[in-house]
């Protein structure tokens, strides 16, 4: 992934009232996103076959307003479009520009009344594409998918829907699904530049060198911020080649499962501000915050000081807050040991303070998606296994994760390959105290290879299904009586928080002197809302004086709508368990266990 986002917060503790969890699924939370549409390949194949632009022959000034805004060039791009509208007022290839332009500049409610506008003019199912990636972005996702999924079927060679479908695809774990639309969009229009953004995530590290190194030396469609990031993202990449770094991280513990204790983390004396982990980095152990809100492990500059980790190269950091990136940078631990995990040549991101959101450091619960996890919270223990074995894979290979992927080969070892690319497995060492393990031989028969799509186990059919944005878990989720929206699961932050746009649906908002802080600095507007009722998994809970603040910034990194975050005042009271690779979560609520 080209995006780091880091998110804590740190602030009083808020009131549990009527925590439940029922014996089937609420009415309210029947909001699990649906299963993928059905695709006609009968269509899809036949269309895949014709270019983009066969319908029509573009006219020279929609020929120029798609160039403008393929360089990034969006004033110039709306001017050509509505230049254009002004003689052609039913074009549905102007208002579909015109849509997407908005999106870029991040006008989301001027682009739906824009897709309405031009369906109102022409019902083309090109504006009806346009409009569902506003939808998309809108947190609508299923409502998106249904609308792409009915262009594609229609035959329309539309190289758009193929590029939403791979997206939708992608968010629900159907990642064999998701490189198939995407191929076809690449097929349908090669020189889209956000369907060659989303291409070359299918790309080898050395791959990715060479398109970037291609791309910011023409024109493209991105921002100055994002143009920044990318070109901190390939000095990496660029780095880690010539130190000749580019073996992914590994496991070189026989290990397959194991308990290890959580790590009480205080504000007070009396005053619990989360659980972490013992981790340590090249034989130095810290106390690192678990955080289902973040990605990989990133430590404070004097841990990676005393652990001995040099820069690689220089990046940025952003979550919660008004004052943006903050300073940080990459480098590689030669050894990391989670209870009696040991991993080896993994990445570690170190920022240039003297804490990380006022902790030693963080560790993103992702790093270990190639396992079952299991966070017990009542009994304060953090349990890894096996996920379960799909059908046609013989062998389950584990590996420390990382968001930015850490392989050469083709298919990067994270949650969208079950390709085995560490090598031999060798004893791990010093075992830790009050860890217990399970061991295993590993097989000769090597895993299926490739991206796959999400399995769902026997055993995991009542788990939630997610929709999984990077290191993001987005759990559907009711509020009162209003359709069901995106909450991010983060045990690094410490309330519940909601929207104040989300909170407006079903309560009053005001003004709140409460001071929110995340990594990026302390948050500008806080507000409060009266009253909402959070029903996700099989739980509802009301929440009195629940805090609000914007989300946008993370809703747009994400690129769908973030209405709000499921904290560790809340999670704490559960057993969760994480199933990353197939987007399934599980909520287990014992009042017995959980109000200890």
């Amino acid at each position: 992934m080209l995006r780091v986002l880091r998110f804590s917060l740190a602030f009083g503790l808020m009131s549990l009232h009527g925590l439940a969890q029922s014996g089937s699924q609420p009415a309210a939370a029947a909001s699990q996103p649906s299963p993928p549409a059905k695709i006609n390949t009968e269509n899809a194949a036949a269309s895949s076959t014709t270019t983009a632009s066969s319908p029509l022959v573009l006219s020279h000034l929609l020929g120029d307003a798609r160039s403008l805004y393929r360089k990034g060039n969006f004033d110039a791009a709306i001017a050509k479009y509505q230049e254009f509208l002004a003689t052609h007022p039913k074009s549905p290839d102007a208002y579909a520009g015109l849509v997407r332009v908005y999106l870029k500049q991040k006008k989301i409610e001027l682009a739906a009344q824009t897709a309405e506008q031009g369906l109102a003019q022409s019902d083309s199912r090109r504006v009806r594409t346009a409009r569902a990636e506003v939808w998309f972005r809108q947190g609508r996702i299923s409502d998106a998918e249904n609308e792409w999924v009915k262009v594609i079927n229609s035959g329309y060679p539309e190289a758009r829907a193929y590029l939403g479908a791979s997206r939708v695809r992608d968010a629900l774990a159907m990642y064999k699904s998701a490189k198939t639309m995407i191929d076809k969009a690449h097929l349908l229009d090669p020189d889209d530049p956000d369907i060659q953004e989303e291409w070359i995530g299918t790309f080898s590290p050395a791959e990715r060198i060479k398109y970037l190194e291609f791309s910011l030396a023409g024109d493209n469609s991105w921002d100055e911020e994002k143009r920044a990031n990318i070109a901190r993202y390939l000095k990496y990449l660029q780095e880690r080649a010539r130190q000749k770094r580019t073996s992914p991280c590994r496991l070189v513990s026989k290990v397959t499962s194991m308990e290890t204790p959580m790590v009480r983390l205080l504000l007070g004396p009396n005053r619990l501000r989360g659980f972490g982990l013992s981790v340590i980095l090249n034989g130095h152990k810290s106390s690192l915050l678990l955080d289902t809100g973040a990605s990989g492990i990133i430590v404070k500059r004097s841990i990676a000081e005393h652990a001995g980790l040099s820069k690689i190269t220089e990046t940025q950091v952003w979550g919660i807050g008004s004052k943006g990136g903050r300073s940080a940078y990459h480098s590689i631990a030669d050894s990391i040991k989670v209870g009696d995990l040991e991993f080896q040549n993994c990445p570690v991101e170190v920022m240039e303070s003297n804490s990380v959101a006022g902790e030693d450091g963080l560790i993103g619960t992702d790093v270990f998606q190639q396992f079952l996890l299991d966070l017990d919270f009542p009994d304060e223990k953090l349990r890894l296994s096996g996920l379960p074995k799909r059908p046609n894979v013989v062998q389950q290979n584990f590996a420390l994760s990382s968001e930015d992927g850490d392989s050469d080969d083709a298919e990067p070892a994270s949650d969208k390959s079950d390709t085995d690319k560490s090598g031999a497995n060798e004893p791990a060492k010093d075992k830790p105290a009050n860890a217990s393990v399970g061991t295993a031989n590993v097989a000769s028969t090597p895993a299926a290879s490739g991206p796959q799509d999400r399995y769902i186990a026997p055993e995991m059919r009542s788990y939630t299904q997610v929709f999984r944005f990077g290191h993001d878990l987005l759990i559907p989720t009711t509020i009162g009586n209003v359709p069901s929206k995106l909450f991010v699961l983060d045990t690094g932050g410490f309330n519940n928080t909601i929207s104040p746009a989300a909170a407006r649906e079903v309560t009053k908002v005001h003004n709140d002197d409460m001071i929110v802080k995340g990594i990026s600095g302390k948050v500008d507007k806080v507000y409060s809302a009266n009253k909402a009722v959070l029903t996700f998994g099989r739980l509802r809970q009301e929440n009195q004086d629940m805090t609000a603040f914007d989300n946008t910034v993370i809703s747009d990194s994400i690129g769908t709508e973030v209405s709000g975050f499921l904290g560790f005042a809340l999670l704490r009271l559960l057993e969760i368990k994480i199933d990353y690779r197939d987007a399934l979560v599980d909520f287990q609520y014992d009042a017995k266990r959980g109000n200890r």
